[in-house]
């Protein structure tokens, strides 16, 4: 599982050098899908993947409404405080944990159960999914997007 995360985060933060091209207005601009913006689309990720280690570690949920996210230093600030967090929850998260539950509560009220596992899977698919909306706004600007092929990568 490991692996995944080591793997999403290396493109995170290709993609965040990849934005150092781009102007505040581009960052910004309203599109199609995904959380509606590029600077949008790399802090829902990063807000997520804390949302979701914090439940599991039962510590409280940080991060601002994303309303208020508008510099691209705002979204790498908040990848370098919460990557060292997950990595240590990860490092820690004993393999005998998979059968561990999380007791969640929805938006409608409605409590789920949910493994430890099932939700660090989330967590990957998750960033991978918005990683992959980059990739189409990349393309239809015209510009190359950031190379996801997880296949030549080294991770460490």
């Amino acid at each position: 599982m490991t692996e995944m995360f080591l793997y999403n985060w290396q493109i995170r933060e290709e993609w965040l050098d990849w934005c150092e091209t781009l102007s505040p207005e581009e960052l910004e601009k309203k599109r199609v899908g995904g959380m509606g913006s590029i600077l949008h689309n790399l802090y829902h990720v990063v807000y997520c993947e804390q949302y979701w280690i914090n439940h599991l570690r039962g510590t409280p949920v940080l991060g601002n409404d994303m309303k208020n996210i508008t510099a691209l230093q705002e979204v790498k600030a908040f990848s370098a405080l919460i990557q060292p967090q997950t990595h240590q929850f990860l490092q820690s998260y004993p393999l005998e944990g998979a059968d561990q539950v999380l007791e969640h509560q929805r938006k409608d009220g409605c409590i789920k159960l949910l493994t430890y596992e099932k939700v660090l899977r989330h967590i990957t698919a998750h960033e991978i999914h918005h990683i992959g909306q980059l990739s189409v706004w990349s393309r239809e600007m015209g510009l190359k997007p950031v190379s996801s092929d997880l296949i030549y990568r080294e991770l460490d």
